[in-house]
């Protein structure tokens, strides 16, 4: 329930900045449709332990992952990489500082038995 209460936030935001320039609502809104077609697959894998989030704000496979799952995971992380990229030109900040943001909230959110990456590097499954 938190988990996809967030997504929906999440996409709001991604969606919010993308009004904010011309051209870019149009960016958004694609990156935006694309995630929540895939928020159910996402959770999946993250349900049976084959996907993480990681500290930088990214899914990580965790577990066997075979080609189908590689690249769901590989789509999210390009969606999610374009949305930190428009949130970062908006707020004048760092890709990269977004996405470590995006993955102390995402920690806060996720359900028990998700795998998170802590900030030291270290994985555990959320309790």
């Amino acid at each position: 329930m938190k988990t996809k209460l967030f997504w929906r936030l999440f996409l709001f935001t991604v969606l919010a900045v993308g009004f904010a320039g011309p051209g870019r609502a149009q960016d958004s809104g694609a990156i935006k449709s694309r995630m929540a077609q895939r928020l159910g697959a996402i959770d999946g894998l993250k349900d049976r332990g084959i996907a993480g989030e990681n500290n930088r704000g990214y899914l990580e496979a965790r577990g066997a992952a075979g080609g189908e799952e590689q690249r769901l995971i590989s789509e999210e992380n390009t969606d999610r990489r374009a949305a930190y990229t428009l949130i970062a030109q908006q707020t004048n900040s760092d890709v990269d500082a977004v996405g470590r943001a995006r993955a102390q909230r995402i920690a806060i959110g996720s359900k028990r038995g998700v795998w998170i990456q802590e900030a030291s590097g270290e994985w555990r499954q959320k309790s």
